[in-house]
């Protein structure tokens, strides 16, 4: 239960950071002010006891992330990819956090999958592997299908997770609300909606039936995309907190050394993983929402191999037209364009200057374009954001928070396979190809006809719609001492009504010639 009892968790939270030494090197990776150091030191050591232990052999920052459990272990995964924020050495150390963590007992693995499954491993599977991996909410096995000799990768859910992230989700909660008490100016950012967005993820991840679901899903979106593939799942071996798919034999993408030893041009993938991201969010709508380097793998053929299906973003036409236009605002280095776009879609309150905002955005775009990767500081990009969202009153959009925080992680990834990558050239021909797939004349003639399609479902109730709706007019028109206004809402029904039935005449026309 949400309460003040979270009080202490959020404790223990702040003093295993100082008593690990994590503290201070998350404030150093933020080029903390010297005031905020000494701050968090005069309240943080006083309590440093109280703090969990962790893996002394493990890094500071790893040690106390992987000592509070798996909800902090999934930001330390988002960290790991921004060796541009938090500097290469430490996400090289936090790059564990994606699949090497410490795996249970083979006994637990079994047992639960008889208990999911009703039948014994070694009834379903012929050979049955130590952990090969382990990440935060699960650990993966490599099997062999008893009735068919096919590999297959048995997901099997760590025991007790669930309570694991209630219980952080929980404290989670409570500090959103403390935060939005205590500091108001930081509702606009919404920290108990980001939360309540991060629990529906994380339970969807829990329920491996449906990860399962959504792997096939996308298998269905990707069948004919070139140079990508899905292990499929193995419906009658998958359960709850188990799930059994194809195995995939290819390098780990987090393996910059093997891949090229290997012969991949590790500069060509990271194009490629950015460019079928940002085809998958905007041609489908929907993309994997969690594509760290741990869940990506090259195949012998130079394949994009992906797997974990447990976050899975969706947006819709209309997000996707704005994301779409936003993005090619900053490649067209238009930046009145992109605030034109962010009033239009209520992203920024509207008595604010438009002008001002665009002055803004140029001082975020300028500074990339022409410049190396390497020497563009992302940490000090992001901060700017920052400040631009705060000093324009910009709320956070929900609808965005997986889709922004997806492209962080992907950018981190094409970082780590090329160095000098230029997002903006990469990106460019995606975006230019929806949005003349989604924004041209063919894009008004698709509309057009849903339009059309919409107004067959619904014509045999819009005459009685009608009907009902003039004949309540026409009572309040009786009624009122004056019907002047009730005469201008009917007719203004009338005409609204006749445009409508003559737009859909015209567009009907139109398409069937």
């Amino acid at each position: 239960m949400r309460g003040p009892h979270n009080i202490w968790r959020l404790i223990r939270t702040g003093a295993t950071f100082e008593r690990t030494g994590a503290m201070r090197v998350a404030l150093d990776a933020m080029n903390a002010p010297a005031g905020l150091r000494l701050a968090a030191r005069v309240l943080g050591w006083p309590f440093a006891w109280l703090g969990y232990k962790g893996d002394p052999a493990l890094p500071p920052l790893t040690r106390a992330i992987t000592a509070l459990g798996p909800a902090y272990i999934k930001f330390g995964q988002i960290l790991s990819t921004r060796p541009d924020v938090v500097g290469i050495e430490l996400a090289d150390q936090l790059r564990m956090l994606q699949d090497s963590l410490p795996p249970f007992g083979i006994d637990k693995a079994e047992q639960t999958i008889l208990a999911e499954i009703g039948r014994p491993v070694s009834e379903l599977y012929s050979e049955f592997s130590a952990p090969v991996a382990a990440a935060s909410i699960a650990q993966v096995h490599r099997a062999r299908r008893a009735d068919n000799g096919r590999e297959v990768a048995v997901k099997v859910l760590r025991p007790g997770i669930e309570a694991a992230f209630r219980r952080d989700i929980d404290a989670f909660h409570f500090a959103a609300g403390v935060m939005e008490f205590l500091i108001p100016s930081s509702r606009r950012l919404r920290p108990r909606v980001v939360v309540q967005h991060f629990e529906s993820v994380v339970n969807g991840e829990l329920d491996l039936r449906l990860e399962a679901a959504s792997a096939s899903e996308f298998a269905e979106h990707t069948r004919d995309d070139d140079g990508v593939s899905v292990p499929m799942p193995v419906w009658g071996m998958t359960g709850r907190r188990v799930l059994t798919s194809d195995w995939a034999e290819g390098l780990p993408m987090g393996d910059v050394p093997a891949l090229q030893a290997a012969g991949h041009d590790t500069a060509r993938i990271g194009q490629r993983v950015l460019q079928m991201f940002l085809t998958h969010a905007l041609r489908d709508g929907y993309f994997h929402g969690d594509m760290h380097q741990g869940n990506l793998k090259v195949g012998a053929n130079g394949e994009i191999i992906i797997y974990d299906f447990g976050i899975m973003g969706e947006i819709d036409a209309y997000t996707r037209r704005i994301y779409a236009e936003i993005l090619m605002g900053f490649i067209q280095r238009d930046y009145d364009l992109v605030a034109r776009v962010h009033f239009e879609a209520g992203y920024v309150p509207a008595d604010r200057d438009r002008a001002e905002f665009a002055r803004a955005l140029r001082a975020v775009g300028e500074p990339i374009f022409g410049a190396d990767a390497s020497q563009i500081s992302m940490a000090n990009l992001l901060a700017y954001l920052f400040e631009v969202t705060e000093r324009f009153g910009m709320q956070t959009r929900t609808e965005l928070i997986l889709l922004q925080r997806t492209m962080v992680v992907v950018e981190g990834v094409a970082r780590s396979l090329d160095p000098q990558i230029n997002i903006w050239q990469v990106a460019r021909p995606v975006v230019e190809s929806y949005i003349k797939d989604n924004l041209g004349p063919r894009a008004l003639l698709r509309d057009g006809l849903r339009v059309v399609q919409a107004l067959g479902r619904y014509g045999p109730l819009i005459p009685e719609a009608v009907e009902t709706r003039l004949g309540q007019l026409l009572r309040q028109d009786q009624s009122a001492p004056t019907g002047q206004s009730n005469r201008f809402a009917l007719a203004a029904t009338f005409v609204a009504g006749a445009v409508v039935a003559v737009s859909a005449c015209m567009i009907g026309v139109w398409i069937g010639s």
